[in-house]
């Protein structure tokens, strides 16, 4: 571990987590000493990467959800709050989906499905976490971009609009 930081005493909520982006998040932030909860659409992924993070000692937990549910986004967070005692430090909306094909060729139902998944479930945790990241006296939203939102691609132009570079802190109340 790093000696120069710590996250010892921080918890995280880190969507998506069970592959990808989401994992190399979780396993980094747990190297550094974060208790993190972590939800995933797949059952059997999730529960084989808490398998290895337990393996690895890491404080980690997890639970089924689909983001595009606002009861399942509800009920996680009240997981979230049970499990941190009603305080948060880190949120990370790293879940994203992507329906890869020319512009041309989407539906309203491949528009629909990447803004719920992409930019409503963001903006939805965001929300929810705001009385935790407030309680927890120090607060940090995290939302992962994509290089898509800043150059043009071929076949993913609904997800690069969902993942516009985009960053906010949240300190003192305050979301910017």
């Amino acid at each position: 571990m790093d000696k120069r930081w710590s996250l010892q005493c921080m918890t995280a909520l880190v969507t998506g987590a069970a592959s990808g982006i989401g994992y190399a998040i979780v396993e980094e932030s747990a190297g550094f000493g974060a208790r993190i909860h972590v939800c995933d659409i797949s059952e059997t992924l999730l529960n084989q990467s808490l398998s290895e993070w337990e393996k690895k000692g890491f404080q980690v937990s997890g639970s089924v959800c689909d983001v595009t549910s606002r009861p399942d986004r509800e009920k996680l967070m009240q997981t979230v709050s049970s499990l941190f005692d009603g305080k948060l430090n880190i949120l990370v909306n790293n879940v994203g989906v992507l329906r890869g094909k020319p512009t041309t060729e989407y539906v309203a139902d491949d528009f629909s499905f990447h803004i719920s998944t992409n930019l409503e479930a963001a903006f939805h945790f965001s929300q929810l976490s705001h009385p935790l990241l407030k309680a927890s006296g120090f607060g940090s939203i995290v939302f992962m971009s994509s290089v898509t939102g800043i150059v043009s691609v071929e076949c993913g132009s609904i997800y690069g609009l969902t993942k516009v570079s985009r960053g906010r802190r949240f300190q003192g109340g305050i979301i910017w």
